[in-house]
């Protein structure tokens, strides 16, 4: 995670440095289970302009941010969905007035990737996982 001019602003240019490798395998695996439906709430959520940039919290514990998507027993995952946005974010002092123009510069399409924030222990901070391609049918 990138800390910018001051405490409050998280940022990231990429995945957060912080994140290990074991904890990232696991969001992995969960997010397996849930891309399609948060792809479509990605979807939803730009094409009735609540927002540009979705972000969904992914965490085990109850926290206050975002809205409730599902919970780890829906789908028998490891960690609890949240559909959040990059206004919450800042209206929450998460990310700072001064970094929304890099946080949206940085921001990765939409379409092909979905911004998680992870909270995990001691962990906090932005992932980019990209969507996985649809499977090209074939006719017979």
């Amino acid at each position: 995670m990138i800390n910018h001019s001051n405490e409050n602003t998280l940022m990231d240019d990429a995945n957060s440095p912080e994140v290990n490798k074991e904890l990232l395998g696991r969001v992995s695996e969960d997010f397996v289970k849930v891309c399609d439906h948060l792809k479509e709430a990605s979807y939803q959520i730009r094409k009735h302009g609540f927002s540009t940039n979705p972000v969904f919290v992914v965490t085990k514990q109850e926290v206050e941010l975002g809205q409730v998507l599902f919970q780890k027993s829906d789908f028998q995952t490891e960690f609890h969905y949240k559909a959040s946005l990059l206004e919450e974010f800042v209206q929450r002092e998460l990310v700072g007035l001064e970094s929304v123009e890099l946080f949206k510069e940085n921001y990765k399409n939409a379409e092909e990737y979905c911004c998680l924030f992870v909270i995990e222990g001691d962990f906090a901070g932005f992932v980019y996982l990209p969507y996985p391609e649809d499977e090209p049918t074939t006719e017979l």
